[in-house]
This record gives structure tokens, C-alpha cells and sequence, in this order.
């Protein structure tokens, strides 16, 4: 293993298993309450899939993002079958890493170093464009559902704290010019197959809006292909507070969201990736909330969700790195990872095109999670 994923798998595993804020995220709290306002995603508290007709991003008519839960009767037990020669010959490896990045405030001039100007935005947008990245939301990644032609390579963009610079609409309906949802669909009309997709994790702010201009906005982000994600009412460190303040916290943003768009949020990011002291208390709520994935503050790209190692409770994010730098960022932001990933491609998420299909080098065997044994092809 690289020196490179030594050193962020400890720092991810002591963090996790301590129950500390990763450093990133507390600098932010301590620097700008309002850079450390993280996001939420949703789903449906019985566990159906009516959040993620909504609000998973675009797919072809009809098709139905799998529930997590959907495992197959039984696994099989016999040698993985022969993938495609069109998946071998794209060199598809499925239980690759992919790069999970983390945004806070998109502005003009960049005041914290968690903030990112607009040109930053387009400019790592672009350069994840050309090196063969397609975004998927959070939840399609969470349910292990990845629509993206094959030799590409799967993405998701995350966007914490519902803050104006992410989304706003001008008078005629359309995204506000140099906010995030604007330059993510400039992006993608300059770059035939860049999906114009994201999950943003909403706090009570919801970007500065309200009433009926709040329906509006949450309205036209569902209906293009955004998720709408949990991050609670106020952003608080959930590794302080009860059980109770925990579900009031996560529970209230997800009535706010269901009141608005009428479904359920897929996912959950903790605010400065801090979990609570029992995880279950995030995770499902009857009645009230039931997510598919948990996302952390991260240091590092996250294992595929067919990898024996993913855990859905715990998904690794990577910080977006701009030109107001902190230390640790020339190791572990978006630069640095995605810089790794290119000269090491043997180690990235390769699709096979075929998402009802997980595709693995046979040598990687070892590692496919029993679950989607049954959907698995190996060369």
C-alpha cells in the first residue's frame, strides 16, 4: 500500500474509532461558524425508494435506483463468472476507490480556507471532466448504482451547509450565475457526458431562502437531478449531545425537507464529520428518518460500496483544496488524491458501463462483498 494511504488510513481509523473531529472540519468550526454548517441527505423512513426517484440525479426513464437492502436470496458460492471482453478490455475494476469531495462556501473571493471561488469550482470541475470522471450523487453511491459509461470513472460532488453561493435562482428560473449548480451545468454543456449532478447537505439556512422561494428552489434542484441530503437544523457536534438531541436535530431537518418536497433525504453528512456516541442513533428513526450512507468529513477517497471493507455508516469524503492553503491539504485535499489517482490508475473506480453489473479483476476476488457476489463478473 502507498505510503500516501498509510498515513490518511490512520488518521481516518483513529478519528472513526475515537470519535474525533478530523482536523479539516474543526479548523472550519473554529475559523467560521458559517464554513462549518455541513449537509444532510434523505430517504424514506420505511426504507422505499421514493427519494431516490427524486432527487438521485438524471437516469434513463424507469430505471430505479436499488435499495442497500436488496440482497439476493443466497449468495452464491461458485467461482465469480467471466466478465464481458468489453469490460475486460476497458479494464473496469469496480472495487476501486472514488473520490468523495467535500465543498463548503463557493464565493467570489475566498475568505476561510474551506471557502473555494467560483473559478476554483469550474477549474476542478473541469480538470475531473477531462481526466474521465462522471458525477454520481451520494445516493446512487450509497445503493452501489453507478450509471457511467465504461472507462470512466465515478465521482461525487458534496456541498455542505446549504449556502447561497450553491444555489440560488434568478428572476427567470434559472440557477444564479457563479453559484455552485450553475457552474456544475457549465461544466457539463462544455463536456458532453460530465453528468450535472450533486448532493447538497442542507441545514435550516436552505441558501438563504424561505417560504415559497425555498419551495421553489428545492423544488427545481429535485426535479434536475440534485439530492437533497440531511446535515441537521443547526450544525451542531452530535458527539455532544443525548440520544434525544441527536434525533431532534436530524429528525427536525427532515421534516423541514419532507414538508418542502414531500420525500425523504437518502443521506446523512455529520456536521464536522462528528458522529454521536452511538451511531444508530444517526442512522434510523422510525417514522421519522432511515438513511442508506453516512458521510464523514474526509481525508482520503472512499473504498467502493462493493469492497468487503466499505462502511456505510462511516463514508470517506476528500476536502477541496484552493488557493488559501493549510499544511496537511499539499497530503490529503482534492489536489493531492486526484493527482495520486492519475498516476495510479490501478488503484480508481473503473466503470464497466453496465450498472446492473460489478466488474473486478479476478484477482480482487477477496474483496467483493458477499452481497453482490451474485451480481459480479471477474476477468
Amino acid at each position: 500500500m502507498p505510503l500516501l494511504h498509510k498515513i490518511a488510513g490512520v488518521v481516518i481509523i483513529c478519528a472513526v474509532v475515537l470519535g474525533l473531529t478530523l482536523p479539516g472540519e474543526r479548523r472550519g468550526r473554529e475559523r467560521s461558524t458559517v464554513a462549518a454548517r455541513a449537509g444532510v441527505a434523505v430517504r424514506t423512513p420505511a426504507g422505499d425508494r421514493a427519494a431516490v426517484s427524486g432527487h438521485t440525479g438524471a437516469r434513463a426513464p424507469g430505471a430505479v435506483v436499488p435499495s442497500v437492502s436488496a440482497a439476493p436470496a443466497a449468495v452464491p458460492t461458485g467461482p465469480v463468472p467471466a466478465a464481458a471482453p468489453a469490460a475486460a478490455a476497458a479494464k473496469a475494476d469496480e472495487l476501486g476507490q472514488v473520490p468523495v469531495l467535500m465543498y463548503h462556501r463557493i464565493m467570489k473571493r475566498p475568505e476561510q480556507s474551506l471557502d473555494r471561488s467560483s473559478k476554483e469550482l469550474y477549474d476542478e470541475l473541469t480538470r475531473l471532466a477531462k481526466s474521465g470522471y462522471v458525477p454520481v450523487t451520494a445516493a446512487e453511491f450509497a445503493a452501489g448504482w453507478f450509471n457511467v459509461p465504461a472507462g470512466k470513472h465515478p465521482v461525487v460532488l458534496t456541498f455542505d451547509d446549504s449556502t447561497p453561493g450553491h444555489f440560488g435562482l434568478d428572476p427567470r428560473g434559472d440557477p444564479k450565475p457563479d453559484t455552485a449548480v450553475a457552474i456544475i451545468e457549465q461544466v457539463a454543456r462544455e463536456n458532453p457526458g460530465f453528468r450535472p449532478v450533486a448532493t447538497f447537505y442542507l441545514n435550516r439556512d436552505l441558501f438563504q431562502m424561505a417560504g415559497s422561494e425555498a419551495a421553489a428552489g428545492l423544488t427545481w434542484l429535485a426535479r434536475h437531478g440534485f439530492e437533497l441530503g440531511n446535515h441537521t437544523v443547526s450544525h451542531p457536534d452530535l458527539s455532544r449531545l443525548s440520544e434525544k438531541e441527536v434525533r431532534k436535530e436530524i429528525g427536525g431537518m427532515e421534516a423541514e425537507i419532507v414538508g418542502i418536497t414531500g420525500a425523504h433525504a437518502t443521506t446523512l453528512a455529520y456536521p464536522f464529520g462528528s458522529a454521536p456516541r452511538k451511531r444508530s442513533w444517526a442512522q434510523k428513526k422510525d417514522g421519522e428518518y432511515g438513511f442508506q450512507g453516512i458521510f464523514l468529513a474526509g481525508w482520503r477517497p472512499s473504498e467502493s460500496p462493493f469492497d468487503v471493507r466499505f462502511d456505510r455508516w462511516a463514508i470517506n469524503r476528500v476536502r477541496s483544496e484552493g488557493k488559501i492553503k493549510e499544511n496537511d491539504c499539499t497530503r490529503y485535499c482534492s489536489t493531492a488524491w486526484l493527482d495520486h489517482l492519475d498516476a495510479n490508475p490501478a488503484e480508481r473506480f473503473t466503470s464497466d458501463g453496465d450498472p446492473n453489473i460489478v466488474t473486478i479483476p479476478r484477482a480482487e476476488e477477496d474483496r467483493l462483498a458477499k452481497i453482490y457476489r451474485a451480481r459480479a463478473r471477474a476477468y
